[in-house]
């Protein structure tokens, strides 16, 4: 692909994309049966707008964050399965990602090593697992090896995890955690797992659906905040394959990649971040294993979670830009048009 080439395609993403977020501002307009949680309360602090994808803050009804699919577009929506386990590698892409933005191949087509960094983890899915507690339905984990998620301002050299069991949501670090940082912490009171039909909270793209020969159907997002934007997105496979694990199961559509906007400072230097699956397969976690580590490494009331500057504003908060700088949007204190931290 020439540069010219790369360069007309990212600005008829950036089309697309600014008719999703016109759908999108619609579609928060008006926040859910509850206001959303004042900044004093911290449970509040730790209750982040997903459109529709992990909660229903700022989706006053069963439709309200659902995208009807478009004369021309696939009718069907792509599932994930009701249970599997796939690994994945994450690029952190730092350079050329305006000339050559997701989704990528891995690894990614007109980027060199130079360009971005590479690290492995794992995600672990149930939608049928019933918490203890019995708050909610449905666990996932994403385990980060040696590089944690970057969306958050700091450092991300280390290992983690995010693991939603029913509507609560944990962090978990491991032994090379930063020195006093805790094991485990609160990450959220109300952060479910994506439903397995969640695609449906994210309109179609047909610009990205372009990439990697149009062997994939993608669907993203691109929020604004501050004039700023924050993209979320997901890639298909275009085409159905058997599972990889389970032989008799009926052929699905894989994932191919989840692509989203990372903190953009450094550290991380991560304005673009994706992980992309492989092996992935309709394996069922073993709990004992994957969902009882919060077991294991969370007391009964574990510490709420300072990973973005906003969560607790009482503490010391990581380094802030110049004052003439524009602080980098965060996924923290996106709001749907209208609601208030």
């Amino acid at each position: 692909m020439t540069r010219q080439a790369a360069m007309s395609r990212w600005l008829t993403w950036l089309g697309a994309a600014a008719a999703a977020l016109a759908i999108a501002v619609v579609a928060g307009t008006a926040l859910a049966d509850r206001d959303l949680p004042t900044a004093d309360d911290p449970a509040g602090r730790h209750t982040y707008f997903t459109n529709g994808v992990h909660n229903s803050v700022g989706c006053p009804t069963a439709t309200s964050c659902v995208y009807p699919r478009k004369r021309g577009e696939p009718q069907k929506d792509p599932q994930y399965p009701a249970f599997w386990t796939s690994d994945w590698t994450m690029y952190r892409v730092f350079h050329k990602y305006k000339e050559y933005p997701p989704p990528y191949a891995s690894p990614p087509a007109g980027l060199v090593p130079a360009d971005y960094e590479v690290s492995y983890g794992t995600t672990y899915y149930d939608a049928a697992y019933a918490p203890p507690d019995k708050d909610g339905t449905g666990a996932m984990m994403e385990y980060y090896d040696k590089r944690c998620l970057p969306i958050f301002p700091g450092s991300n050299q280390f290992s983690c995890a995010f693991v939603s069991l029913g509507n609560k949501a944990y962090f978990l670090r491991y032994d090379d955690r930063p020195v006093g940082a805790p094991a485990c912490c609160q990450f959220s009171l109300d952060n479910h797992p994506p439903r397995p039909d969640f695609i449906k909270h994210l309109p179609y793209n047909p610009a990205e659906s372009a990439h990697l020969d149009g062997t994939i159907q993608a669907y993203s997002l691109l929020l604004k905040q501050d004039h700023q934007s924050i993209l979320f997105g997901y890639a298909y496979d275009k085409q159905v394959r058997p599972d990889a694990l389970d032989k008799a199961a009926v052929p699905y559509q894989h994932p191919q990649s989840f692509y989203f906007s990372g903190q953009p400072t450094t550290p991380p230097d991560a304005p673009i971040v994706s992980q992309n699956y492989s092996n992935f397969r309709m394996e069922r976690p073993d709990p004992t294993k994957i969902w009882d580590q919060v077991t294991r490494s969370c007391p009964a009331q574990p510490v709420w979670c300072c990973l973005f500057a906003s969560d607790c504003p009482d503490q010391a908060a990581p380094a802030a830009p110049a004052a003439t700088a524009r602080r980098p949007a965060e996924w923290s204190t996106l709001r749907p048009e209208g609601a208030s931290r």
